[in-house]
């Protein structure tokens, strides 16, 4: 099935359909299940520290629910992309169009993400990537990476264009 799905080639196929999927589930399951929401939120900015103890119900919810979006944002990847690819498997174009809507919405979501795990650090850390976290370098550093990858599949690198290579051209 993998030959059907042009608009995804490759190493886009590998990150967009298996890593990411899995990449954003995880802190799901680490949320909710294991470790949990309160380790999940102490990891959130690093520290020498060990977590204090459990967490207020509000805190928790909120972190539950953070857990819910990341569920989410795996699913969608997941199963969506997989839709595209077995419900139109001879139409690159609509596959490339599908796919790019939802690459415009997590891009933004990407830029938004970045923007405010780094705006929320304490000034000490912001520029010390040394002393970031698995979390940090997660919600920064392999964010921009999924980006960065977004982007050059907007740009047609390494895969052949269907349908944004053709809307400035005109007929």
């Amino acid at each position: 099935m993998a030959h059907n799905f042009a608009a995804l080639p490759g190493f886009y196929r590998t990150l967009f359909l298996y890593i990411e999927p899995v990449s954003t589930v995880s802190p799901a399951i680490l949320a909710w299940f294991f470790p949990g929401a309160s380790w999940f939120h102490h990891e959130l900015i690093p520290t020498a520290t060990a977590a204090s103890g459990p967490l207020d119900a509000r805190t928790t919810m909120a972190i539950w629910q953070l857990g819910n979006c990341y569920l989410l944002l795996g699913l969608i990847s997941s199963l969506v992309f997989r839709a595209v690819r077995d419900a139109l498997p001879n139409n690159p174009e609509a596959q490339e169009r599908i796919l790019g809507a939802s690459f415009t919405a997590l891009a933004l979501a990407d830029v938004t993400h970045i923007a405010a795990s780094f705006i929320g650090l304490p000034d000490e850390l912001k520029y010390s990537y040394g002393k970031w976290n698995p979390m940090t370098h997660g919600n920064i550093t392999f964010v921009i990476f999924l980006l960065s990858v977004r982007l050059a599949w907007f740009a047609g690198v390494g895969r052949t264009t269907y349908y944004y290579a053709k809307r400035g051209k005109v007929d």
